[in-house]
């Protein structure tokens, strides 16, 4: 599967001339209450936003709530965790007679992404050009400092891998990603942690998902990383992701 890569710049800062009550956002977060305000302020309206707390003790949870968004509290830490537990409430809204979203967005918290620029994002999905559309912060302007080199260089080793083992062109493993909602169903996403985004790509690679890739800007966080701040969390970080890999790798291997 071809990912195909957005050359133009950045220009839809505006979303007034799109729809986007048919977009569901969902926002994994822990102990984000300094950046979340920032991050809810400037996100377009769209259909709902879900905020999943991920055990915070900072009030994260209240804050989302006093901003409007649908929280949900995930007590089992991480990353992965937490984006199940925000299309476990799409599932249970659809099963309340709540309509179906068309598009599921995927933005962190820590507001390091641009969620103003949602709606170019999910331009190609509304187009019918796209099932899944990734934000790459490696083809965008990154603020100096947002992506550490590590995080630069294992970005482009998982993706070389990808590209090797399922004929892939991402460049980026960003978290700022949006996909059309039955394709998402389809995908039957499992990964709990660190190796949630990569599982995606892979999955949307092997299911035939029309894959397209936009650049997208990438600024400082707000706090500090939980993945990238701390060496540790780099290695365990680095070692799912990597182990994930390897893991459909083989499974690929096997089936032949």
């Amino acid at each position: 599967m071809q990912v195909a890569n957005c050359e133009h710049a950045v220009n839809e800062t505006n979303p007034a001339d799109r729809d986007l009550s048919s977009v569901t956002v969902i926002i994994p977060a822990l102990n984000e209450s300094r950046s979340l305000p920032f991050v809810l302020r400037d996100l377009p309206r769209v259909g709902r936003v879900i905020v999943v707390d991920n055990g915070s003790t900072d009030g994260t949870g209240e804050i989302a709530a006093a901003h409007g968004a649908a929280v949900v509290r995930e007590e089992r830490r991480g990353y992965g965790s937490a984006c199940l537990a925000g299309m476990a409430a799409i599932r249970q809204s659809i099963a309340d007679n709540q309509p179906a979203p068309h598009i599921v967005v995927f933005l962190d918290g820590d507001y390091s992404d641009y969620p103003n620029l949602l709606a170019h994002l999910v331009r190609p999905i509304q187009d019918d050009e796209a099932d899944f559309v990734l934000g790459s912060r490696l083809q965008g302007v990154r603020e100096t400092g947002a992506m550490p080199l590590e995080s630069v260089l294992g970005n482009r080793l998982a993706c070389c891998l990808m590209r090797h083992f399922w004929r892939t062109n991402y460049t980026d493993l960003g978290p700022f990603r949006a996909l059309e909602y039955t394709a998402l169903c389809r995908l039957n996403m499992q990964d709990t942690n660190f190796g949630w985004t990569v599982e995606m790509q892979i999955k949307a690679a092997q299911a035939g998902l029309r894959i397209r890739e936009v650049p997208v800007p990438y600024r400082c966080r707000i706090g500090v990383s939980k993945i990238s701040g701390t060496l540790r969390g780099a290695i365990q970080a680095g070692a799912k992701i990597l182990y994930t890999i390897a893991r459909y790798r083989w499974q690929m291997w096997w089936a032949k």
